[in-house]
Parts: structure tokens; C-alpha cells; sequence
């Protein structure tokens, strides 16, 4: 497990985990656009075929990447780049199903296929950087990495630092105890409890009305509703967010609709979503440095290769995260206004 006060540059063998993200059988009947409902379970092994090579923070892995198993579709020119020949990709570790450590402590998930997939069809070699999610727009704009992919939801504040490339969409559910003891049924019934989630999210925007929820949000439904606002309980890892509905600490867990659903399907006997209705779906972005635009070109190019070549569908469906699909139309960049 990677220490919160760390930045940590993990290398991938990108072979292992291409062959999963495009070589694997394609489902039966991929659904072409996101489903309305949330995903019924949630994966309960990390995939066997991850990568297996890693590197310290400073160090460069010394084996290069292996020729490509797809075309090449884009470069960026090396002086664009943090370190030439790699794509160094920002996530903030644990977040799953869409990232997270397998069993040898390497960076697996929905969101890391598809970065091992960008990076090959770019001719460059993956690695990710795990970085605490309140401050990974510094670790890009400082030139830690060159781009994010953590789930991170497309806001005017965020597009204020960077640009985002559309790629999926998710919305936001609760968990609470198994039998749900608080009886949190409605939004109603989350006012003068404690919420806890992770410091820099939208979950936090939207349970202390700030950000994108500013004036809005779950503060409003309480005062219109006559009751206390809720308290807000923030962690700097999404995990410990969790950890503390375990201790007790908070009546409720506030996060994505496929971690939740993650989360649960781990634990059913100790677990369960709330009926509390979700809140709307909202876009996730790849973010990337303002002004790089080689870099955003020819990210963006990658993704959509892997959205025609049918490959992005058959790793959110492997994740059962098919929820958040998008469509190639879809993917336009988007830039402050």
C-alpha cells in the first residue's frame, strides 16, 4: 500500500496489461451507450494478468516497451513529455473498481487499462504515479505526470487549472450499514448526519454545497427541508472515507456509483447501497496540463481508437462498469470559459 504522504511512480509492464484491455474475447451484447441502472455486482478479484514490474520514485524502468499489438495512432513530440518515451499518468490509488493495487501491489483497474491502452496506441511506456486526489491537478501542472486519469468529474473549477478530455460518466450513491440502522432512505434523511468522503471530490462539493454545488447541493435540500445541514467528515483517501463507515465514525459513505457498488459487493453481510436516490450522472475528464495541446490531441486521438476498435467497452464491461460509457461523439475537449 502506498503511504498517503508519498508520491510514487509505479512502472507497467504495459504487455500483460494490453493483452488484457485488447485481447480479450469481446461480450456478447456490449451495450453502445451507458446503461440507467448501477452495475449488480462489483468485480471480487483483482485480474490475474497485471503487471508486474515496479520502479522507486525517481527511477526509470530499464526495460523498454515491447513492440505494440495495435497500430500506433498518435505521438507526442518528446519535449511535451515529463519523461521521453512514457506517458506518466497521475491516479489517486485506492478508488476501485477503477483503481486500485492487485494482489502483488500493482495498479489495476478499469481506469489503468484503459491509460496502458492510451500509452500503446501513443508508442510509449505506462507509468503511474499514485498521487492524493485534493492536490493531483498540482502534481500535473508541476510536471510530476502528464496527464490524470482518477475519475475525476469534469467542474468549472477544475477546468480553471486544466483541460479535460471526456471518457466517462458516473453518478453518486451511498453506502451505509448493513439494515441500514439510520433508516436513510431519502436525501432528506442524510440532513444532521455524518457524511464522510474524500477531501477534493465532488461527494464533498455536493454534501457542504461548495464548488460546482456552491449555493446549492445537499446544504439547500436541508434548509428547505427545515433540518440541520449534515456533517461533512473529509479523508484524504477515498479508503479511509470507507474505513470510517466501518468504525462507525460517519452514518453514511458518499462516492461514486461503481465504487459503492464495489465496496458492497465485497462486504454484502456488513454493507448495502441506501435507497437514497443518486445524485445525476456527471462527465469524468482526462486531465491534462493547459497549453499542451500536443498532449490532449493525441491523448484524445488514442481514446478514441480504443473507442472504434471496440477495446474501452470490453474494459468497463470487464469491470462491470459499463454504466459510464460514453460515446466517441462525446469526446470533445473541454477548456475554460
Amino acid at each position: 500500500m502506498f503511504r498517503l504522504s508519498q508520491m510514487n511512480v509505479v512502472a507497467l509492464t504495459i504487455v500483460a496489461l494490453v493483452a488484457t484491455a485488447c485481447g480479450a474475447a469481446s461480450p456478447t451484447e456490449a451495450p453502445t451507450a451507458a446503461p440507467t441502472t448501477a452495475p449488480s455486482a462489483a468485480p471480487t478479484t483483482a485480474p490475474t494478468t497485471a503487471p508486474t514490474a515496479m520502479a522507486s520514485e525517481s527511477a526509470v524502468p530499464a526495460t523498454e516497451t515491447p513492440a505494440p499489438t495495435t497500430a500506433v495512432v498518435a505521438t507526442i513530440p518528446s519535449d511535451q513529455l515529463t519523461v521521453a518515451g512514457h506517458l506518466l499518468v497521475c491516479s489517486d490509488i485506492p478508488y476501485p473498481p477503477l483503481e486500485y493495487l492487485d494482489a502483488q501491489g500493482n495498479p489495476t483497474g478499469s481506469d489503468m487499462e484503459i491509460a496502458a491502452g492510451i500509452a500503446e496506441r501513443l508508442g510509449l511506456q505506462l507509468e503511474v504515479v499514485n498521487s492524493v486526489f485534493d492536490t493531483i491537478i498540482l502534481a500535473v501542472t508541476s510536471g510530476k505526470c502528464d496527464i490524470i486519469i482518477s475519475d475525476q468529474n469534469i467542474t468549472p473549477d477544475r477546468l480553471q487549472q486544466v483541460d479535460m478530455i471526456p471518457y466517462q460518466q458516473f453518478g453518486q450513491s451511498f453506502a451505509v450499514l448493513a439494515g441500514n440502522p439510520e433508516n436513510l432512505t431519502t436525501t432528506t434523511d442524510l440532513c444532521g448526519k455524518k457524511v464522510g468522503a474524500e477531501t477534493g471530490t465532488t461527494e464533498v462539493d455536493y454534501a457542504q454545497g461548495s464548488g460546482a454545488y456552491k449555493g446549492d447541493g445537499l446544504p439547500k435540500v436541508c434548509a428547505d427541508a427545515g433540518k440541520p445541514a449534515a456533517e461533512v467528515k473529509q479523508f484524504s483517501k477515498d479508503s479511509d472515507a470507507f474505513l470510517a463507515l466501518t468504525a462507525k465514525q460517519v452514518d453514511v459513505y458518499f462516492a461514486d456509483v461503481p465504487v459503492v457498488a464495489y465496496y458492497v459487493g465485497q462486504q454484502p453481510d456488513q454493507f448495502m447501497v441506501a435507497p437514497i436516490p443518486q445524485i445525476e450522472p456527471i462527465i469524468v475528464g482526462i486531465s491534462v496540463p493547459q497549453g499542451k495541446t500536443a498532449v490532449e490531441d493525441a491523448v484524445k486521438t488514442a481514446l478514441l481508437a480504443m473507442m472504434n476498435d471496440g477495446s474501452y467497452l470490453q474494459i468497463l464491461t470487464k469491470y462491470n462498469v459499463q454504466i459510464g460509457a460514453i460515446q466517441p461523439s462525446d469526446v470533445v475537449i473541454q477548456k475554460a470559459k
